[in-house]
């Protein structure tokens, strides 16, 4: 349905029963647990809590692929249940073997405390469904006190156990204390009590024809209440394309918004001071910097804002992109705010920018007419030099003022804020963002960089407001980086030759970073031990893994290394966020002074540093660190025309799983080729954002990798439906779809762009 002259919109809520209570259906006991375990209160929300997998009846789980500490719901026979009573204290444990469709009794320990039900129900032949966490005792995977069900045997069944029984088994979220079934049991009593014909299609009729997409209501009884193993598939088909439909429809309606949001467009001036720039830089840009550089030269003279992200690899060139678009605004009597997500970063800005800029950036006095003056804003600035810096950017004598989040302090004031550069994206939230925006006199430009590789459809689903633009090109100089596994497993022999070889760069007049994935002494488990203060934002490595191994910190490390007889003699310092401000600076510099030639740090180094002298680096316990961040870090060697290394040491034996990553980053040096890996190891939430936004990603049915072509053809139809209908006047079906798919937790994951 599209809108017409002819056409009425019809605003009242369709079906309204979807946003009906659940307890008013199900009943308050089982309402009131699922909205514990899963935040759910409403009918429209039950609908779509949708199982994950399915099992067919025979189809027993392989019970050798279950992953430790994870929630697991496992259909199984019972082989041998054996109780014993404990010896520490009184009680019975029963412990129950259990087999799949190998025959074979299974390696999984599945134990009841005082499970005196349990020792009646579970007897030998006996096929049930247990949930419970995975766990690990003495070497072997177990299930502790687990929920289980009694499942109707096929061969012992009445008929009507018979047919049931042939259904797929639908297996739903499940937490510790809600395992499946109950969803499962909601779910029953709540279908039969509503008329799901009557539940208007929120996708349009002749997108449905063209997709051949199942009927609503038959996909709703289909994917709870499967017939057979054939048509949950055709069911989830429906749901995926109707779930990229209301995510791309919201998406495009804040584009919609933003295209007809009044800006001041800020056209490029000629002889001003990006032409005097353009004439001063020392090489030619690349085709990708030239290219995009156009786009956002014409979309900065523009009269509504711009909203572009940036992406491209470490050294790809996107600062220089940035600075041409904040000079342009410069010269068209604006000023440009640039947000970076920590203070050694924002102060490597400062130093690269004022570099490129020479004369042009000291100010009028200095610089002639065209000259502009940089200046910087951080927290930690002594009170003199904080209030000269909050006076040049309210005055407008700097055009471009360098920060982090001082930058956000309702003391900071700009005299015409035209455009707003943020750094790194994925450290700030919305609210961040819209704070700096609210500064501007009217709705500023914004352009978004990120090094951290997204793949495509990712950056189109998560970053849906905002155009993408992607530099694929390094700048000529920059060399490839080598990056080497070290597995101290296999080959221990192999310790001292990682310090003879840092010894050798240092002795070619290079220099060397050591990453460490904590700080030491007492922060085993702090997983942000490398961040400053102002930068406990989303991390995209895993979590420490619970298996005991302890982590190499910076303070042993350091520790280590000046006693080392390779290294000795050598100015070895460490670089960590518990060091104030000055001192991190003050070290940073120096190592970019080459006063330092081995440095030991976190992750504070992971991003913006530039030294171009460092060529080596050497990430000890590399498997703590994600692919990403493992690519973030070796781009900062290499930088200056020599060759970088990197050696990703690891004392993980040979299969673990984590070795998977080492072996991608060194595999490749494509961050899209990597971050495409990444995605496909980890679950999607992590990359789409679940971590700050404190759940799951939001995605129900969809994968961005997967269904990259679906999401395509979902973005164009929402962004043709939005330029007929852009308040969905005319598509109230669709309206409601994106208000329930909208939950608070949504809309964040939404804003992050």
């Amino acid at each position: 349905m599209t809108s017409s002259s002819a056409a009425v919109p019809n605003p009242a809520s369709p079906y309204p029963e979807l946003r009906l209570e659940l307890s008013r259906l199900v009943g308050t006991p089982s309402a009131k647990a699922m909205a514990k375990a899963f935040d759910i209160t409403t009918v429209g929300e039950m609908l779509h809590h949708f199982p994950r997998r399915y099992l067919a009846r025979g189809d027993l789980t392989d019970l050798d692929q279950l992953v430790v500490d994870e929630e697991a719901t496992i259909l199984a026979r019972v082989v041998e249940l054996k109780t014993r009573h404990m010896q520490t204290r009184k009680g019975t444990i029963s412990d129950v073997t259990l087999t799949d469709n190998s025959g074979r009794p299974s390696g999984l320990k599945i134990s009841f405390f005082n499970g005196f039900k349990a020792k009646q129900e579970l007897k030998p032949g006996v096929l049930a469904m247990f949930s419970g966490r995975v766990g690990v005792y003495n070497g072997s995977k177990v299930l502790t006190n687990p929920g289980y069900v009694l499942l109707p045997d096929d061969e012992l069944a009445e008929h009507e156990a018979e047919v049931q029984s042939a259904k797929p088994v639908p297996i739903y979220p499940g937490t510790a204390n809600f395992p499946s079934w109950k969803s499962e049991k909601i779910i029953q009593t709540l279908l039969p009590a509503l008329e799901l014909e009557k539940i208007p299609d929120p996708v349009p009729k002749h997108i449905a024809a063209r997709e051949k997409l199942m009927p609503l209501w038959e996909a709703y009884t289909q994917i709870h209440i499967p017939t057979d193993m054939d048509s949950f598939p055709v069911a989830r088909k429906r749901f995926r394309y109707q779930e990229a439909l209301a995510l791309q429809t919201a998406l495009a309606q804040k584009r919609f918004e933003a295209m007809h949001q009044d800006a001041t467009g800020r056209a490029r001036v000629e002889g001003g001071l990006l032409d005097a720039f353009d004439a001063l830089l020392p090489y030619t840009l690349t085709a990708g910097q030239q290219e995009i550089g156009t786009l956002v030269a014409e979309e900065v003279a523009a009269g509504h804002p711009m909203h572009r992200l940036l992406q491209g690899e470490v050294g790809s060139g996107k600062t220089v992109v940035a600075l041409r678009a904040m000079l342009q605004v410069v010269d068209a009597g604006g000023q440009a705010a640039f947000l970076a997500p920590t203070e050694v970063l924002a102060a490597q800005h400062l130093y690269s920018i004022t570099e490129l800029l020479g004369i042009l950036g000291a100010g009028k006095l200095l610089g002639g007419p065209h000259a502009t003056r940089v200046t910087l804003l951080t927290g930690s600035m002594p009170a003199a030099a904080r209030k000269k810096a909050l006076l040049a950017a309210a005055s407008g004598e700097a055009g471009i003022v360098i920060g982090t989040h001082a930058l956000l302090s309702d003391n900071v004031q700009f005299a015409d804020l035209g455009l707003i550069v943020v750094d790194e994206q994925h450290r700030f939230g919305v609210e961040q963002r819209d704070a700096l925006r609210a500064k501007a006199l009217k709705p500023p430009h914004l352009l978004v960089m990120t090094a951290t590789p997204i793949p495509r459809t990712v950056a189109m689903t998560v970053f849906g407001d905002l155009e993408v633009s992607e530099l694929t090109e390094l700048p000529a100089g920059r060399t490839p980086i080598t990056t080497h596994v070290a597995p101290m497993a296999e080959h221990p022999a192999w310790e001292p030759r990682v310090w003879a070889r840092a010894r050798e760069e240092v002795d070619a007049g290079r220099q060397v970073y050591v990453v460490c994935p904590k700080i030491g002494d007492d922060d085993d488990h702090d997983d942000h031990a490398g961040l400053d203060p102002e930068d406990l934002g989303e991390r995209d490595g895993p979590e420490p893994e619970g298996d005991g191994r302890t982590m190499a910190g910076v303070l042993d490390v350091v520790r280590y290394l000046r006693e080392l007889p390779a290294l000795a003699g050598k100015r070895i310092e460490m670089l960590h966020g518990r060091l104030d401000s000055q001192a991190k600076q003050g070290t940073m510099a120096a190592f970019a002074a080459g006063e330092i030639d081995v440095l030991v740090a976190t992750t504070v180094i992971e991003v913006g540093v530039d030294v171009r002298n460092a060529t080596l680096m050497v990430i000890v316990d590399a498997d703590r660190f994600g692919i990403s961040q493992l690519h973030q870090l070796r781009g900062r060697v290499g930088r200056g025309g020599h060759a970088g290394t990197c050696l990703l040491v690891t004392n993980l034996e040979p299969g673990h799983p984590s070795r998977k990553r080492l072996d991608a980053v060194a595999a490749t040096s494509d961050g899209f080729v990597l971050a495409k890996n990444d995605l496909e190891m980890r679950r999607e939430g992590d990359i789409l954002g679940a971590r700050q936004s404190g759940g799951a990603s939001g995605l129900r049915m969809l994968s961005v990798l997967r269904d990259e072509v679906l999401i395509e053809r979902a973005r164009k139809d929402a962004t043709d439906i939005v330029s007929k209908d852009p308040e969905l006047e005319f598509h109230p079906a669709l309206k409601l779809e994106i208000d329930m798919y909208l939950t608070e937790k949504n809309e964040a994951f939404l804003e992050r762009g």
